[in-house]
């Protein structure tokens, strides 16, 4: 098929060299999906880099205490993602023996992790011939197909099956990926992704990380204490905080907010 050879000829000149694509490691790329999730790639790699060193296994991972997790994740936003990874690493080793792949199998059991996510991480692990559909490869398949943009991803997914070289998953989903990033971009094709991220300064993200940034360095503190630092209204305060209460990241007691 010329659509094809196209999208991996170019991977073949041009494809980046990035480091979950130089392992199978189910649990690595599990971590570089997570991590990758509304965040640029540049910005992953150090990141990524860090965390394999300091737990280089799911079993590491599992066992690993909280707090040093959200330390660690802090500056990648999303601080529900890495309590989920932390509680997702805990069933994996518990529940499924260790077995990432199986796990990613039974994704509905393991927190965190939808069917993009598990899909991604058994094509690039295992190489097998999963679905796997970003914002990336929609946007390929919406420009080469002359496709409506208000194409249903169920329609997306089911051109993705037909042109899925089989065997060849892997290779596949990183052409593709690249594809999108580096040549028939947002920008050039005009397309939009279908959720659209917000600023980061003066958002609830912002306010979120300066809650968690604070009770890592201090351990506790009270609610006028945490508005303060975030300089936001009582009210605006209060539904952040419930949310990561809602999230498992921190909790209230006696009026003290502290990681949970």
């Amino acid at each position: 098929m010329q659509f094809q050879e196209k999208v991996l000829t170019y991977y073949k000149e041009h494809g980046r060299k990035l480091p979950w694509r130089e392992t199978t490691d189910p649990y690595h790329i599990l971590l570089s999906e997570l991590m990758l999730q509304q965040t640029q790639v540049d910005r992953v790699i150090p990141y990524y880099h860090k965390w394999i060193k300091r737990w280089p296994t799911i079993q590491d991972l599992a066992h690993a205490d909280r707090t040093d997790i959200l330390e660690m994740w802090m500056g990648l936003g999303y601080n529900n993602r890495a309590i989920n990874l932390h509680k997702a690493a805990k069933i994996i080793v518990n529940n499924y023996d260790s077995n990432v792949l199986l796990a990613m199998q039974k994704y509905k059991h393991v927190p965190g992790i939808g069917p993009y996510t598990s899909s991604a991480v058994q094509a690039f692990a295992a190489n097998k011939d999963t679905i796997v559909v970003d914002t990336n490869i929609r946007r390929i398949f919406i420009h080469e197909f002359s496709l409506p943009e208000s194409t249903p991803d169920k329609e997306i997914e089911e051109l993705a099956a037909k042109v899925l070289p089989r065997g060849n998953s892997r290779d596949w989903y990183n052409a593709l990926m690249d594809y999108g990033s580096q040549v028939l971009t947002a920008r050039k094709t005009g397309i939009k992704s279908k959720t659209q991220q917000s600023k980061f300064e003066g958002s609830d993200r912002q306010a979120r990380a300066k809650i968690v940034r604070h009770l890592l360095a201090n351990k506790k503190a009270t609610a006028p204490e945490l508005q303060q630092i975030c300089d936001i209204s009582q009210e605006r305060f209060q539904k952040i905080a419930a949310k990561l209460i809602k999230d498992d990241v921190i909790a209230i007691q006696q009026d003290i907010y502290q990681l949970q």
